[in-house]
């Protein structure tokens, strides 16, 4: 299950906040308020280049009023509205006035169709202009402006969330499984058998973490083959970093699990607090949403979280082709955290196991 339920996440989330920069098949209203003969051209132009695209489905509708309630009825995703003076303005020489209206609460879908509408209606008005003033397309446009990113290849949302996927199911694994592998056993009485073994105490705790280490690297690694083979994930970096990344996520929550285990008297509790700091965590720390995107607030305490830092490695390894230089700040950040912890967390489990 702790694999089923990132890969079920990861398909609901991917689709959910889809990466691509294009609309189809939106259902969009368009309002021609201008009564001369350019706002009809307009029309015309918009329509049969949708024709050709399969951009929008267009509605007509008579002004903002009936645009808005047909929004808020969720029956279009936006519109379009060709101002009074449309014919008028252009014939005298000014730009004429066209608006863009989006569904609000939809802002990722909001952002895409702004984008998408306003290249259109740019390429449309250069198109008028070439056609009226008798002047070629690169005296209008002067600057071509070519886009690309340091890696080769399109991005995609799967490709942003699954680093992150990765690091939260190693954390998981560790977080769900200490509470069972220490706290149960307190329940049933079964650890009291091994306190009193003649073994070292240390002994205990590095069977118990190196048996969950062993689980969360396992269900990482499937996690990372299911991602490349089901949603063509591309690793541009190094896997056996990845592979490194991933045991210093556990490595960083080891001291974490034990000290809240050695807290708690009953697996039930110990759970209930690892699902409290965890669920929290996923949203805090970039795993579906860039941290940049959130308030200044929750960017502070993201950036006191390990899995902050676990994601952003990840990331720029998979996504980026980082090498160790490139993530060394996010490394000894997780080295740190995680000797810090372990530090506090063995005396603590000793002293808790004494008592």
């Amino acid at each position: 299950m702790l694999v089923l339920m990132p890969l079920l996440m990861m398909v609901v989330m991917g689709f959910i906040f889809p990466s691509g920069t294009s609309i189809h098949n939106a259902p969009v209203a368009l309002a021609n308020l201008d009564e001369g003969p350019l706002g009809d051209a307009f029309v015309t132009q918009l329509e049969f280049l949708n024709s050709q695209t399969g951009m929008m489905e267009l509605h007509n509708a008579t002004g903002f009023e009936e645009i808005k309630s047909r929004i808020q009825n969720g029956d279009i995703n936006g519109g379009i509205i060709i101002s009074e003076n449309f014919t008028a303005d252009l014939l005298a020489g000014r730009q004429a006035n066209i608006s863009i209206i989006t569904d609000q609460s939809n802002p990722q879908m909001a952002a895409t169709m702004q984008s998408v509408l306003r290249e259109v209606i740019r390429q449309l008005g250069v198109q008028y202009a070439m056609g009226n003033l008798s002047v070629s397309y690169a005296q209008i446009v002067p600057y071509n402006v070519q886009a690309g990113g340091i890696v080769p290849g399109e991005s995609s949302y799967f490709q942003f969330m699954a680093p992150g996927i990765l690091a939260m199911v190693v954390m998981m694994a560790l977080m769900t499984g200490l509470p069972h592998a220490i706290s149960y056993e307190k329940d049933m009485g079964t650890l009291d058998g091994m306190l009193v073994a003649p073994i070292n105490r240390l002994s205990i705790i590095l069977g118990k973490t190196l048996a969950q280490t062993t689980r969360g690297m396992i269900q990482g690694v499937l996690l990372l083959v299911l991602a490349v083979l089901l949603f063509n994930v591309h690793i541009y970096g190094s896997v056996p970093l990845v592979l490194l990344i991933l045991f210093l996520v556990v490595f960083s929550f080891v001291g974490l699990g034990i000290m809240i285990t050695s807290f708690t008297n009953n697996e039930q509790t110990a759970s209930m607090i690892m699902m409290t700091i965890m669920f929290p965590m996923m949203f805090f720390s970039g795993v579906f949403f860039p941290i940049e995107q959130m308030p200044m607030f929750m960017q502070w305490i993201a950036q006191i979280l390990p899995l902050t830092y676990a994601t952003d490695a990840l990331r720029n390894v998979i996504v980026l082709g980082a090498d160790i230089p490139a993530i060394s700040g996010q490394l000894i950040f997780l080295v740190v955290f995680g000797i810090a912890f372990l530090v506090i967390s063995i005396p603590l489990f000793n002293r808790a196991m004494k008592g």
